[in-house]
């Protein structure tokens, strides 16, 4: 751990947001107070792929408390593009137009007095469909004959990339080993669900309150489907309850409500219910991930070839993007001298997907581990072994790989090493055998998982940031990035505190609202820190620099000779001639008193541009137990070793590894999004969609290495995913390795007690 001397940088300082959250003093949108809001409540289709017939409104109009009932042929919407590199003809009508493409498509939209009057309205609301043929696997839609979800663009092909290698990366190996990887469908299943509150005539403004990780994004969206100029609509975010990347970007709820708010010229408020949040917020993963690796005799890598698919949903977003992230990172943390890759993205009678944490990076490690250990098993070698043989060296970075990432620095052994010494690999495999041996129904099994990920991602190391000296002594930091639950109110304060001496106590930070916050990408890609973070930082440097020019002038001394004291700044050794930060902020200003050719204020915003992105890296091993009678698996320990570069608060890291190896062990052992042949997702709601509570999860070993990054003053690099990314793919080998001994090879995900259970009955 790095710790400035008298710096508050490195220390574990408590966050600032956790007192009014514990006693319930945060607002989330939920909790605005509007008089006269009209509740919204959307009809859904039930049917995954169906032209749309008549739809009778006349009874659900009539109801009592309706304020209006709406269908897209009474309310006239542009289509929506899910991402901007889209096609028009992919583009979804907020209010489904001709036929609907997945269950949970909006067919019409009912406003009314309460939400459960609306609610009582929908049901009223009549509709024919005409069933037509469904796809759900992208593999299946990708075939000749499949059903096609839009028409016009030909096909459901969205997105394919690829890399091309010179020669057949395999050729020359003396062992090819094969794998197949199911990244299965997650829903983001936030604590909040989705919604929206939307104000007309606010101070002459659409106002839209939102729980959102990008309200600029979404503001720049609303204005362009609404018609209206940006300046003109303020979005904002107050508290907000999870995200995990479901929440980065705009949704047609939110446009068809702010579209109502101006029609009816009142306040409308859409709260998402969890069942509908199951099938209108957007999933994450759904990739299928093929590999054939080459190794050498002394196990070293001489090529490997990737094959993807992904799963886009019904009207494609970002997630059909996500495949570029998987291409990024195809190369891992291993020297692969030849590298082929392919990738390609369906759309299908799903749910759209987007990102979700990670994004395309887990997925990569998820395929490079399994065939690594699959690779370990059948040479006979060691599984960490086998990777200390193919790591990258330290004397090898800047790197520009295969896939196109430009690594910046890695000490990839050492963190396995740590990892490994934390965990008594050695202890726990000499268990492991002694278990074997003994015949036990009770098997212990051993997975590594080594990885490199990317953050602040393909043009996200950009962010603004600013920081202002008020008169009363305080000060306020304002970023582009958007907190829901990170701790950036903590981070931020730190890094302005140890830069001006100002108490945290003191420090005011500004975020999500598009009336004070001119420009900004949001909060995704682990991006936080290193961008808004070093922003902050520069604004602050920048402020100091100004400040000790004016208190020279102010103290008749030497800029040189000005250096921070208790409250301000003041003469080295002379602490009675001081200024305190108020009295300098006053005096900035005053025309009379600063300096000739000085600006006004203690102010400074930019820009920060880190130029590229960083590469966090890591090693988690994870111990566990699989009941051979029953499938049953138990979480006995899981190490992570995360290396985020230079670590600023180490409790708000820990808390983002606790986090992140709760969702991918959530992955490994206990989440899917599942849909029945006919399209319906039977995985609608808390009952059949299993997520871990606390009981089933245990303390979770967090280390850490720190390698900084050159690429912002900071050294820091993001952490937000890589419990996530690395904590999967660990849980996953050691499952397998509990029942190798059997002959099983490769299941799955999620490792459930049942799919065990048939395999180790299959293999005795």
């Amino acid at each position: 751990m790095t710790t400035v001397q008298g710096s508050i940088l490195g220390n574990a300082v408590l966050r600032k947001e956790d007192p009014s959250l514990l006693i319930g003093a945060d607002q989330f949108y939920d909790d605005l107070d509007v008089p006269g809001v009209g509740h919204v409540f959307f009809v859904r289709s039930p049917f995954a792929h169906a032209t749309i017939g008549p739809i009778e409104i006349a009874q659900a109009t009539s109801m009592p408390g309706v304020i209006a009932v709406h269908t897209a042929e009474t309310f006239e919407l542009a289509p929506f593009v899910g991402f901007p590199m889209w096609p028009a003809e992919v583009a979804r009508p907020p209010l489904a137009k001709g036929k609907v493409r997945f269950v949970g498509d909006i067919i019409a939209v009912v406003v009314a007095r309460t939400l459960a009057e609306a609610e009582d309205a929908a049901e009223e609301v009549l509709v024919d469909y005409d069933p037509l043929p469904i796809v759900i696997d992208s593999a299946e839609a990708l075939a000749e004959g499949a059903p096609i979800l839009f028409e016009e663009h030909g096909s459901n092909l969205i997105f394919e990339t690829a890399i091309a290698a010179e020669v057949d990366p395999l050729v020359g190996a003396s062992k090819v080993v094969e794998a197949t990887v199911v990244s299965q469908r997650l829903a983001g299943v936030p604590m909040e669900t989705n919604g929206c509150v939307a104000i007309p005539n606010q101070n002459d403004k659409l106002e839209v309150w939102i729980p959102s990780q990008n309200p600029i994004g979404v503001r720049d969206a609303l204005a362009e489907q609404l018609g209206i100029e940006p300046d003109k609509i303020r979005v904002a975010a107050p508290t907000v309850g999870g995200g995990f990347g479901s929440k980065a970007g705009p949704y047609t709820e939110f446009i068809i409500t702010a579209a109502l708010a101006l029609e009816l010229d009142q306040p409308v408020k859409w709260t998402e219910i969890r069942s509908e949040n199951m099938v209108a917020m957007a999933h994450g993963r759904d990739m299928t991930l093929s590999a054939k690796l080459g190794l050498d005799n002394d196990g070293l890598i001489t090529g490997i070839d990737i094959d993807v698919l992904a799963n886009g949903g019904s009207y494609p977003a970002i997630g059909a993007l996500l495949t570029v992230f998987t291409q990024a990172m195809s190369q891992g943390v291993y020297r692969i001298p030849k590298l082929r890759f392919q990738a390609r993205s369906a759309m299908t009678n799903t749910t759209t997907t987007a990102a979700y944490r990670g994004a395309g990076r887990p997925e990569a490690t998820q395929l490079l581990e399994r065939i690594i250990d699959i690779a370990a098993d059948e040479l006979g070698i060691d599984p960490t072994e086998l990777r200390r043989r193919n790591f990258l060296r330290p004397d090898e970075f800047p790197l520009t790989t295969h896939g196109g990432a430009n690594y910046d620095v890695g000490e990839y052994e050492k963190a396995m090493d740590a990892a490994l010494e934390t965990a008594d690999y050695q202890g726990m495999l000499a268990r492991q055998a002694q278990r074997r041996a003994e015949g036990s129904s009770k098997q212990l099994g051993i997975g590594v998982a080594s990885y490199v990920e990317v953050t602040a991602p393909n043009g996200l190391h950009v962010e603004f940031g600013a920081v202002e000296v008020h008169e009363d002594g305080s000060a306020t930091a304002r970023v582009g990035t958007s907190a829901h639950g990170q701790g950036h109110d903590t981070a931020f304060s730190m890094l302005v505190s140890d830069m001006l001496g100002i108490p945290m106590n003191k420090i005011k930070l500004v975020q999500s609202d598009t009336d004070h916050i001119p420009r900004g990408a949001g909060t995704m890609g682990s991006r936080s820190l290193q961008t808004a973070g070093s922003a902050v930082h520069v604004a602050s440097e920048t402020i100091l620099a100004k400040a000790k020019t004016l208190a020279a002038h102010l103290l008749e001394a030497s800029e040189s000779d000005i250096e921070k004291g208790d409250g301000g700044l003041q003469v080295v050794g002379v602490p009675a001639k001081a200024l305190s930060w108020g009295e300098l902020a006053t005096a900035a200003n005053d025309g009379q008193r600063r300096p000739k050719g000085m600006d006004a204020g203690l102010a400074h915003e930019l820009d920060f541009d880190g130029q590229d992105s960083t590469y966090p890296f890591g090693t988690h091993v994870s111990l566990v137990e699989v009941d051979l009678d029953t499938g049953e698996v138990e979480l006995l320990r899981h190490i992570a070793v995360d290396d985020c570069g230079r670590i600023l608060n180490p409790l708000l890291v820990r808390g983002q590894q606790q986090g992140g190896i709760a969702q991918g062990a959530a992955q490994a052992l206990f989440e899917q999004v599942s849909y029945d042949k006919e399209g319906n997702p039977v995985t609608a709601n808390l009952m059949t969609y299993l997520i871990p509570s606390a009981t089933e999860l245990i303390n979770f070993e967090t280390q850490n290495t720190e390698t900084p990054t050159f690429r912002n003053p900071l050294g820091a690099k993001g952490i937000g995913e890589s419990g996530t990314i690395g904590s999967t793919p660990a849980i996953h080998n050691a499952v397998i390795d509990a029942i190798s001994h059997l002959g099983v090879r490769h299941l799955d995900m999620p490792l459930t007690p049942e799919r065990i259970w048939a395999s180790v009955k299959q293999a005795l």
